[in-house]
């Protein structure tokens, strides 16, 4: 059984969505696992099935494909209060067409899809809430397939930066311009630029 302390930010997090009774937040816990990773250590592979649904206590993901020339393309970074995890995979329990690595030493909650199943009987309301977790997901990455084509490189930077600052405190700069599809010296060239004309 998780620690309740250790799983306060998911307590709290799932209380936006629906409110659990202290019975259900005690059946919620002897469910779940928790576990640290190292910085570097995968959560996923490409090619393995996608086991578990991961909630960030602390630290930062990175979710990427590796191409056959072996160049990552990052998809998206989850800091804490952010889920990650092969959706598709874990949907589909098809092998993983990304790979999830931690940026940083990272804490998380995890959810083993077999035991999503049961809490979805044993909690129902937790079946919509896992609901809304998906749809907005879709929302964002497909509003983020909308910026990468209808925006330049220079906006979309921009839009990084102003909406998630805090991740961009807290990773190297190869790694934002592979998220944004340009190259490093590129991107140096944005700030620069940016600079100037600050």
């Amino acid at each position: 059984m998780v620690d309740k302390k250790k799983a306060q930010n998911l307590l709290n997090y799932i209380g936006k969505y629906v409110i659990l009774t202290p019975e259900e937040e005690l059946s919620l816990l002897s469910h779940i696992s928790y576990r640290k990773y190292l910085k570097g250590q995968y959560i996923i592979q490409q090619g393995d099935v996608c086991k578990y649904e991961c909630f960030v206590i602390s630290g930062c993901t990175k979710m990427f494909h590796m191409d056959h020339l072996g160049q990552e393309h990052i998809i998206m970074f989850a800091i804490e209060d952010w889920w990650t995890s092969d959706m598709g995979s874990f949907i589909s329990q098809t092998e993983a067409d990304f790979n999830v690595q931690c940026v940083e030493n990272t804490e998380l909650i995890m959810f083993h899809r077999d035991i999503i199943e049961k809490l979805y009987e044993e909690i129902p309301k937790l079946e919509r809430f896992f609901r809304q977790i998906v749809e907005r997901a879709l929302v964002a990455s497909q509003k983020r397939i909308v910026r990468s084509f209808s925006l330049t490189a220079r906006e979309r930077y921009l839009f990084f930066k102003n909406q998630y600052p805090e991740i961009e405190q807290r990773i190297p700069q190869y790694m934002i311009a592979s998220y944004l599809g340009i190259t490093k010296e590129f991107l140096s060239k944005i700030k620069s630029q940016i600079t100037l004309n600050s």
